[in-house]
């Protein structure tokens, strides 16, 4: 079976599935990357540079295409095209053909691409159902999605949004997001052992209850909401401390609204991937507390791997999937700060609940595996094989 994926470029979360497929027996997997950044480019949301510290092009045969954007980077729709795939694909001529959703001219130019080659184009975009959306952006969602053979739906917020969009319900086939569970596991064995050492050096006391917040620190992600209620759950509980992990541009709103409300935060910066798992070594339950910019929230997977329970608002999207009231967490309405604080409040007062929950989280996510989306993946090559016969 010879598959192509196209993507803008190499991400961390997506190449294990690269790989997973690669290793397949039978699957013969060419990825092509519109761009190779370099750190300046990596950094686009992070304020700062940086290149990830995790191989990301090994495991799997790659092709970066030309790149022929003035100046190529990772900011917005028109910031990459790569005409030249409809020649790459001519020559390969796969089976079929994924692309990692519509936000990029060069998805796009592969979709068009195919339609003109004859090759199944299949689709695993983000976009989550839980958020309505104006009439003609629906109209346009229904038009697009309608030129694909298939759609690899990330969970079941991303199922619902495809099945309101016109989808038949057997074009749709389930390819969860998921994280590399077994590095995270090994790095969670490896460390928990120095977990009050690595607490102690933010400052964390071994009584205190810490709630993470992990991520990039932009508008979509609601940091100042985390902050705030953590400030005012820790006037209920003075053991509640919040250690943020991550650089953006709210990160200096960040640190004054965190001074003002007294929340007992601690900023450990940007963690690269082999370094993430001490946060969730030291925490004690994840929070993301996002809008619907958050189509997923991978860092719920990461967290869960490490044995972490997680609150998430009602608009991030993989709530559906990862978080079960009362068992693997708890899902808050999204902005209101009183129901947030009240939850901080509940988990920090429940040690061997808040402990049974992040058992219960780690065993749940596993089934968000490589296995799984591969197998998933390969249903969806075969159905639209079968249907171009």
């Amino acid at each position: 079976m010879k598959l192509a994926i196209a993507a803008t470029h190499p991400v961390q979360y997506q190449v294990p599935w690269y790989r997973a497929l690669a290793g397949r027996d039978g699957v013969d997997l060419t990825v092509y990357y519109a761009l190779l950044p370099r750190p300046e480019q990596q950094g686009v949301g992070f304020g700062r540079d940086f290149a990830w510290d995790v191989p990301l092009l090994d495991g799997y045969r790659w092709e970066a295409l030309e790149n022929t954007a003035r100046k190529p980077s990772l900011r917005g729709f028109l910031a990459s095209r790569t005409p030249g795939v409809e020649g790459a694909l001519a020559r390969s001529r796969p089976e079929a053909v994924i692309v990692g959703g519509w936000n990029a001219m060069p998805l796009l130019q592969t979709l068009r691409a195919c339609r003109r080659l004859g090759i199944p184009c299949l689709v695993r975009a983000e976009s989550s159902g839980l958020q309505r959306r104006p009439a003609w952006v629906r109209a346009l969602h229904r038009r697009l999605l309608s030129r694909f053979d298939a759609c690899l739906a990330i969970g079941r917020s991303n199922r619902e949004f495809y099945l309101r969009n016109g989808v038949p319900a057997e074009r749709i086939f389930p390819v969860p997001y998921f994280v590399d569970n077994e590095r995270f596991a090994a790095q969670a064995a490896a460390r928990m052992p120095e977990r009050a050492s690595i607490r102690a050096g933010w400052g964390i006391a071994p009584e205190e209850i810490c709630f993470l917040f992990a991520g990039k620190l932009v508008p979509k992600k609601r940091v100042l909401d985390f902050l705030a209620a953590c400030g005012s759950a820790r006037r209920g509980d003075p053991r509640i401390r919040a250690l943020v992990v991550g650089t953006g541009e709210m990160e200096s709103a960040a640190r004054e609204l965190a001074a003002r409300h007294a929340s007992g935060a601690v900023f450990a910066g940007f963690l690269n991937q082999s370094e993430i798992s001490r946060a969730y070594v030291a925490a004690d339950c994840l929070v993301l507390p996002s809008d619907f910019g958050e189509t997923w929230g991978l860092v719920v997977n990461e967290a869960m791997v490490h044995g972490l329970p997680a609150i998430v608002s009602d608009r991030v999207g993989c709530g559906p999937d990862l978080v079960v009231d009362g068992k693997t967490g708890w899902i808050v309405p999204f902005g209101d700060l009183e129901a947030l604080v009240s939850t901080l409040l509940a988990m920090s007062a429940d040690s061997a609940g808040r402990m049974e929950m992040g058992r219960r989280a780690r065993e749940h996510v596993a089934s968000y595996s490589a296995e799984r989306a591969v197998d998933g993946t390969l249903r969806a090559v075969v159905y639209v094989r079968g249907r171009r016969r």
